[in-house]
This record gives structure tokens, C-alpha cells and sequence, in this order.
């Protein structure tokens, strides 16, 4: 029985499963960010003994929300969540489990995922980008998560998009989407967008799919400004590293079908001919199970140790 986690800056996931990445049993929990790291990590000590249920398990993989030393399992920093700065993850989660202990950022474990058990299934090389509360990126290259010089993450949010340093992150982001609807339901309060977001306020990015289904335009306007942003990022990721797909993950991504398309509309126009044509564009298999899925694919590493 292998133990996965995933960290993130809006949820907690703890699931039992296999090292194919089949998952047996989850507990998924939200982040309350006002108490940190110190918070997230006692709700990992009250949770675990629950799931666990006085079993064993043989290795623990970890996704974790920010950049991470995936050598040592040492946490650099988190951009979401404060306190975890420094932290010893996999000697803490080793000291909590008995058990050997893998750490990696969760974009790279996402894309492990997606290129083992979901869209990237027989692709060589593989990059997902997640848009979530941050957006994040990761590459797999020969089966393996590509690592370059520690901390070694391939932080597709913190490129630049203009000399000004505006980052794709800024833009793209889930929090980023969600402040411009706001912004766009203060000015035009009598659209459709505007008052989904009034009437469930709180994380309004979720309300663009029911927007764009009845035609809003300030929906369509900012998932077309959305997508071309994106693609203008991800043009950088093709002329380095020529992926033989890109996938579409975390929380806008469920946006789904109208957000995959534009990108993939957006993106040749990015991209030197010689390149075309370009990586398809995929959207996540997994879903919400991607890190999850993907920690547990990465606890084999965490067995052999």
C-alpha cells in the first residue's frame, strides 16, 4: 500500500493506492491559507491515523505547490501558503510514516501522471501546464520528470511576457482570472458573468462554462485574452523543448473544450514556421486526480531508496 499527497494552495489530498497510480481510497480536505503550513501539516497529523487506520504503508509520494529541492525532499518555498519556507518535508513525512518519502513539485508529478496514465499516454516528450492558484509546469522526458539544476522546476508561470517583468502567473492564474471578473461585473453589473459571480461570489472563474454557454461577451473576451496569453507562454516551452503534447490541467482547465481550442487557435501564430505544425493540445485525463495520481507513481521512486 503506497500513501500519495498532494499539497496545494487551495486543497489537501491524501489517497491509498497502487504504484500503477490506481487510487483505493482519498480524503480531500480544503487549505485554510490563513494558517499556513503549520495548519496543513496538522491536518496531515489528524487525517493520517484516520486513513491509515493502523496499516502500513511501503513509500509516500508527494506533490508539492511550489518549488521543492526534489533531492533532499526540502521545501524552497511555497507562493501560496506561508511557513513553509526551508521546511524537511520528506523527514517529517518519514518521521509521521515510517516509511521511505518522495517530494516534487506538483506540476512535475502532474505531468508524470498525464504521461503514464492519462493524455500524453505514448508521447514523447510530455509537458502539462497547470492553472490552478498559480499556474505551473512540468516536463517528462523518457518516462522521468525532467530536472533541471535544483530546485529544478520548469516554472512556466514566472516567465516573463514583457520587459516590465508581468508574469504569465499574473495573467493566467486561476486568482488572476477570478480578479478580472470581478473587475468586469463591477463595470458591466447587468451581464450574465456578472451576476453568476454576484450570486456565488467567491473563486468566480468557475462560472465562465455557464457564461459562455449563454453567449456572455465579457466570458468570451476574457477566455480569448486568457488563451492567448497562454499560448504566447507556452510558444517559449515549444522553441526550447518541442514537446509532443501540451496538456491543459488544474482548475480553469475545466473551463474544458472552448479554453483548449482557443489556445490551440492562438498558439501557431507564436510559433517560428519551421515548428509547425505545432504540439497538440490536450486537456487533463485525470482531472482532479492528476497529483494524487502522480504521487503515487512517484512513491515507486521513494520504495527503491
Amino acid at each position: 500500500m503506497i500513501l500519495g499527497i498532494e499539497i496545494g494552495g487551495t486543497k489537501l489530498q491524501l489517497v491509498l493506492g497502487e504504484a500503477s497510480g490506481r487510487i483505493r481510497q482519498r480524503r480531500r480536505l480544503p487549505v485554510d491559507v490563513a494558517r499556513g503550513a503549520e495548519g496543513i501539516r496538522a491536518v496531515i497529523e489528524r487525517e493520517l491515523p484516520q486513513l491509515l487506520r493502523g496499516r502500513r504503508v511501503s513509500a509516500v509520494g508527494v506533490g508539492f505547490g511550489g518549488p521543492v529541492d526534489w533531492r533532499t525532499g526540502r521545501v524552497a518555498r511555497s507562493h501560496q501558503i506561508e511557513g513553509w519556507s526551508e521546511f524537511d518535508l520528506r523527514g517529517w513525512l518519514q518521521a509521521l510514516t515510517g516509511a521511505p518519502v518522495a517530494v516534487d513539485n506538483d506540476a512535475n508529478v502532474a505531468a508524470l501522471a498525464e504521461a503514464h496514465c492519462g493524455a500524453g499516454v505514448g508521447l514523447e516528450p510530455v509537458f502539462y501546464v497547470t492553472l490552478g492558484s498559480g499556474v505551473g509546469g512540468g516536463l517528462v522526458l523518457g518516462g522521468q520528470i525532467y530536472h533541471g539544476a535544483t530546485p529544478g522546476e520548469a516554472e512556466i508561470g514566472h516567465v516573463r511576457l514583457d520587459r516590465r517583468g508581468t508574469i504569465l502567473e499574473s495573467r493566467c492564474s486561476g486568482w488572476a482570472v477570478d480578479a478580472r471578473i470581478r473587475r468586469w461585473a463591477q463595470e458591466h453589473p447587468r451581464s450574465v458573468l456578472a451576476q453568476l459571480a454576484r450570486r456565488q461570489p467567491g473563486h468566480e472563474a468557475r462560472h465562465l462554462v455557464s457564461a459562455l454557454r449563454q453567449g456572455d461577451p465579457g466570458a468570451k473576451r476574457l477566455l480569448a485574452d486568457t488563451a492567448a496569453t497562454l499560448a504566447f507562454g507556452l510558444s517559449h516551452v515549444v522553441h526550447l523543448f518541442h514537446p509532443a503534447v501540451i496538456v491543459l490541467g488544474g482548475g480553469l482547465a475545466r473551463v474544458g473544450e472552448p479554453l483548449r481550442r482557443a489556445v490551440a487557435d492562438a498558439l501557431p501564430r507564436w510559433v517560428m514556421r519551421v515548428f509547425h505544425p505545432v504540439p497538440p493540445i490536450r486537456l487533463s485525463r485525470l482531472g482532479e486526480d492528476v497529483v494524487p495520481v502522480g504521487a503515487l507513481l512517484l512513491a515507486g521512486t521513494a520504495g527503491g531508496r
